[in-house]
């Protein structure tokens, strides 16, 4: 794991969907392990609110309060979390959000591999491979960047549908719920796989690609060239 020109595909990573805010703290997760462009495990759990569930957030995700309160909650999760990213990036839809709620509950991980400069070590749960930045910059080709238009439009629901069966609790198998989007960004990246170019990438250049912020970018990209 992390040769400088080891193509991303063998590397493990984990799509990571939260349903919840900052306000109700996270309601429930979605991790799916990503590997070779094939999904290879997937877990899923309700988690106990920690503060007000608005009426108009249960309307998207169709989660209250009072459903969740026999349900431990997400902070009980913090060795899985942590486990997961010392094997591998974290990746997500628009990976801010899922960055921002994580860091909400815990600010930093343990210290853990940089799989952005293979051999460092960080104390970040980034950086994250990001679907919406790697379409938006590889197939700049689709009008959105929403991830229900983007697996349309990008041939995806079929394979997201038999996945969905196979490892979604049948009444949390629609979009807006954490393990049916994680399974759906898991998608998109399974199908960036399928391109003999995209899968050339390493690891690094996928990361600097998901990367907004153009100075990072840079400084992730010099590695790569130095």
């Amino acid at each position: 794991m992390g040769s400088v020109g080891q193509s991303w595909i063998e590397q493990s990573i984990f799509f990571v969907d939260f349903e919840g805010s900052r306000a109700s703290g996270i309601l429930e997760f979605g991790v799916v392990e990503v590997q070779r462009g094939q999904v290879v495990s997937a877990r899923t759990r309700l988690c106990r609110a920690m503060g007000e569930v608005r009426a108009e957030d249960v309307a998207v995700h169709g989660l209250s309060a009072e459903a969740l309160a026999r349900h431990a909650p997400f902070s009980d999760e913090w060795s899985y979390f942590s486990s997961l990213r010392e094997l591998g990036p974290l990746a997500a839809h628009y990976a801010g959000v899922e960055n921002g709620l994580l860091k909400s509950v815990w600010p930093y991980p343990r210290n853990v591999p940089d799989f952005a400069r293979p051999g460092e070590r960080i104390v970040d749960w980034g950086p994250w491979v990001d679907t919406a930045r790697l379409y938006e910059q590889l197939l700049p080709r689709f009008d959105s960047g929403r991830l229900e238009s983007l697996v349309g439009a990008a041939g995806v629901q079929p394979d997201l549908d038999v996945l969905a069966a196979a490892h979604c609790p049948p009444e949390r198998c629609r979009y807006h719920a954490a393990l049916y989007d994680a399974l759906a960004g898991a998608g998109l990246l399974c199908a960036l796989a399928r391109d003999p170019q995209i899968a050339g990438l390493s690891t690094m250049q996928l990361l600097a690609l998901s990367t907004l912020d153009p100075r990072k970018r840079d400084a992730l990209q010099q590695t790569e060239l130095f």
